[in-house]
């Protein structure tokens, strides 16, 4: 029996299990994404846009608890699936109030399932997290992350091809990346993972061929977008799922269209190969 099945009859130990925090939504980190992200500073009374809460809530570990790939070591609130790639698969997230600049907020997150699955690279095992956020009694912010841990990349595999992203987009710019770029995403996140700064990690331990774009980071593009193509109205509810890498040696683009309802849009990321590396949609009031 190997070290997945052994595992996996004490995962369900982890469902259930919880984890809370509490953080100051800074005005000054705030203002650190805006200006990564080339966008005006906020005005002092500003709500926190969306997809921006993910600067928050991000503790740094001691040097001694790093595992080698630059996340925590496996263990502590996430159950320690024994597979050495890990990554965030996608997500739904639900806007249910603003979340102001300067208060102090409260994270409450609470492990759905987690599920193993054969896929064509090997075993994958998904950890579903929901996150609950808020400040005082109320809630602002409810979110379900999916994460997946994979199997170590083989030398000389080729990369899954992407299928083509839709040609056909009503909104859309381009985003030219660059290591900067990452390294501030990631220290704004407090995200250690080596495959965003460290081209020789990237290359030689997971397989990419260069350094990767993060999702989040994807994620929050595609959510600006989505607000300033219906500026007039609320974003209530985005979801998205990443389908592939993106990388800083390219050129990407964050593209909308209409959807069938007129409260909805369809968008997603083409990467510098026409392939579409993230697909969401966003549901407005």
């Amino acid at each position: 029996m190997n070290d997945i099945s052994t595992a996996e009859s004490n995962w369900s130990d982890w469902v259930g299990k919880q984890q809370s925090q509490t953080d100051v939504i800074s005005a000054q980190r705030v203002r650190d994404l805006a200006a990564t992200l080339g966008h005006p500073q906020p005005a002092k009374a500003a709500a926190l846009p969306p997809g921006w809460h993910w600067i928050f809530f991000n503790s740094f570990v001691p040097r001694a608890e790093v595992g080698a790939d630059g996340h925590p070591k496996r263990g502590g609130f996430l159950p320690p699936v024994p597979l050495p790639r890990r990554m965030w698969a996608g997500g739904r997230i639900e806007y249910l109030a603003p979340l102001p600049l300067g208060c102090e907020a409260t994270k409450l997150s609470e492990i759905l399932k987690v599920e193993t699955k054969s896929g064509r690279r090997g075993s994958l095992v998904f950890v579903t997290v929901r996150h609950t956020l808020g400040f005082g009694s109320k809630t602002c912010i409810v979110e379900e992350q999916d994460i997946v841990y994979r199997e170590a990349a083989q030398p000389g595999a080729p990369a899954p091809a992407l299928e083509p992203a839709p040609m056909a987009a009503n909104w859309g710019f381009e985003v030219v990346p660059d290591p900067v770029l990452l390294f501030r995403y990631s220290a704004l996140t407090s995200n250690g993972h080596r495959i965003h700064y460290d081209r020789d990690y990237a290359r030689n331990e997971e397989a990419y061929r260069d350094l990767v774009v993060h999702g989040p980071l994807l994620a929050t593009f595609l959510q600006d977008l989505a607000r300033s193509a219906r500026p007039a109205v609320r974003l209530r509810q985005f979801s998205f799922r990443g389908l592939g890498p993106v990388f800083v040696d390219g050129p990407f683009h964050v593209e909308a269209k209409a959807a069938a309802q007129d409260n909805e849009l369809a968008l997603w990321i083409r990467d510098a190969n026409g392939g579409q590396a993230m697909q969401a949609s966003a549901v407005f009031d």
